[in-house]
């Protein structure tokens, strides 16, 4: 574990509030607020949405079975806990490589060993992802499969083809699944290039790239948005109430939605 340069998952725990991180992911975040000065907001805006995405799922389509991409570190509620609000038989696989987050996978493990997993992969390995263990159990019986990509593709570079790994996810998929996607997007390109140059910079250039909205919904071709006519500022998305979370300014946003897959 190097703890010489930030980490993404240790950075958003900072931003959401929680305590494991380091000196070196707060001072990384304390330079990403001054270049866009909402992305605390922001950070509690999308976990927001992750929520309120699962609990549709579960409770509007009988979704019983999460596959969390890039799932980060614990913080709850998280999915499992969710989804087993709506029904304690619901089954959820996290995948990350993360070692920090490894390490806190294995303590949430205890909770319920029976309903879930932590799967030790990078997200842009499908076939290794598809071909394990806990994977084929969700897939056992072809029932719908909600894959997350929540708040992780911008980490992936352009030359890794995010689009292609999305597709390979859907391809994989029972049909009827669902899929859920938020990514960072900014209409202002100079933030773009600043930001990601920053984020490629501390991360070791271990990161992708800030995106534009129509590249953001690229990710969802030939699939069926759910709830939205097209893709919102993920806040929007079926809000609980008008005191969810909201940016005081969206000089950059999450944006995202639902889809079925055919």
């Amino acid at each position: 574990m190097d703890l010489s340069k930030p980490s993404v998952a240790r950075m958003y725990d900072h931003l959401l509030g929680g305590t494991d991180n380091y000196q070196v992911d707060r001072d990384a975040c304390a330079e990403l607020l001054r270049l866009a000065p909402s992305t605390r907001e922001l950070a509690l805006v999308n976990r927001a949405f992750l929520v309120r995405a699962v609990r549709y799922l579960a409770q509007e389509h009988g979704v019983r079975r999460f596959l969390d991409h890039g799932s980060g570190l614990p913080t709850r509620p998280n999915v499992h806990q969710v989804a087993q609000e709506i029904d304690p038989t619901s089954e959820v696989v996290y995948i990350d490589n993360d070692p920090v987050v490894l390490a806190h996978g294995e303590l949430m493990l205890a909770e319920d060993p029976t309903t879930t997993a932590v799967l030790d992969a990078d997200m842009r390995d499908t076939v290794g992802i598809f071909s394990s263990r806990p994977a084929q159990r969700l897939l056992r019986d072809a029932k719908p499969v909600a894959a997350l990509f929540v708040s992780v593709l911008h980490c992936i570079p352009d030359k890794d083809d995010p689009w292609r790994l999305v597709r390979n996810v859907v391809e994989q998929l029972p049909r009827g699944s669902y899929l859920v996607i938020s990514q960072l997007v900014s209409d202002d390109a100079e933030l773009r290039k600043n930001i990601t140059d920053f984020m490629r910079e501390i991360t070791g250039n271990s990161w992708g790239r800030v995106r534009s909205k129509r590249e953001v919904e690229r990710f969802f071709e030939g699939l069926d948005l759910l709830e939205e006519p097209e893709l919102v500022e993920v806040s929007r998305w079926r809000p609980d109430s008008d005191l969810a979370p909201r940016q005081r300014s969206e000089e950059w946003i999450e944006y995202g939605g639902v889809a079925r897959i055919r």
